[in-house]
């Protein structure tokens, strides 16, 4: 059974930068984890990350704000180039409308604010752009918050920034942040919050994945945290199986697989679990979610219905 496919995050925009990646560097078909004429079997929605970090300075020889100005005039030339498959998403209606003609949907995300200098003041022009959801940072302690890798919590800045995107209606995304920063945003978040590409820590002992504590105030929110196919977050011997483990897991949390979504971190990741080759494996995954007992109405949920019903709930709440 084929389920649309609506993913919380992707580093494709990035990849097609050609730093560092080989073979060909069009959306419509490339040889990376991500290209138009695989995703098309299941169509449905992308969020496409423009990622930015300090380091990018050491990696590329250019600043966060320039390889943040070139993801993102990339990845808008490249979705006008294919409008006929494929079309920038502003608002849940469009993604709608977008399905019922036939086409993908495109929605645009920040992996990190350092391509503008991490300033909440530049937050609504990037609303206006197109951005539907925002992380504090990367890998990096910054001027917003600590990261996974440091520690450390909010800022006054950053609850600033954390502010400003809830007045505005962009998704607050916790993937990336500190256990401290977590619980930060989530003693004064105003709406959904979701983790858009990090798995269960009681599954696999990473920083970067979720507690069970952590994965219940997102559900409590009415947020939603999407499965991350990175194999160093998986745990050992990454398969679909332990895919389904971790999604099982938090089945076991949400009963109603209400709050699970697809966030497979697709050319952002160096590895991805055995059987799992790039966009067009998600039917795999779905069947091997059914195989292990999954209802068809829940995998649905992950698949489509949860992602789409957050977007929905952030333009009720900048409504309010």
């Amino acid at each position: 059974m084929n389920f649309p496919v609506f993913d919380l995050h992707c580093d494709t925009a990035l990849a097609l930068l050609n730093l560092g990646n080989t073979g060909r560097k069009q959306l419509a078909e490339n040889d990376l984890h991500w290209d138009l004429k695989r995703a098309a079997a299941s169509g449905g929605c992308q969020c496409f990350a423009c990622f930015t970090t300090p380091e990018m300075r050491q990696w590329y020889h250019k600043t966060p704000e320039d390889i943040f100005e070139l993801e993102l005039a990339g990845i808008l030339g490249q979705l006008e180039q294919n409008g006929d498959r494929i079309s920038q998403a502003f608002t849940p209606e469009q993604i709608l409308e977008n399905r019922r003609l036939g086409k993908m949907s495109a929605i645009l995300t920040i992996e990190g604010p350092a391509g503008f200098g991490y300033d909440p003041e530049l937050l609504e022009n990037l609303h206006q752009i197109g951005f539907a959801a925002s992380t504090l940072g990367w890998n990096e302690q910054n001027v917003l918050t600590g990261s996974h890798a440091t520690g450390g919590g909010l800022t006054d800045r950053g609850r600033e920034y954390v502010k400003e995107c809830q007045r505005l209606g962009i998704l607050v995304d916790v993937s990336h942040i500190s256990d401290a920063g977590f619980w930060d945003i989530l003693s004064m978040t105003q709406a959904p919050v979701i983790a858009t590409h990090s798995n269960s820590r009681s599954i696999c002992g990473h920083s970067r994945n979720l507690t069970d504590d952590m994965f219940l105030e997102i559900c409590r929110t009415g947020g939603v945290a999407g499965i991350n196919l990175y194999t160093e977050f998986l745990g050992e011997r990454p398969d679909l199986d332990k895919v389904c483990d971790h999604i099982l897991h938090w089945l076991k949390l949400d009963a109603q697989g209400e709050h699970i979504a697809l966030g497979g971190d697709l050319d952002g990741c160096d590895s991805l679990p055995a059987g799992f080759d790039g966009v067009q494996s998600y039917p795999a995954l779905a069947q091997r979610l059914l195989q292990r007992g999954v209802g068809q109405q829940i995998v649905e949920n992950i698949y489509w219905n949860n992602a789409m019903g957050v977007f929905m709930n952030a333009v009720r709440h900048h409504k309010k």
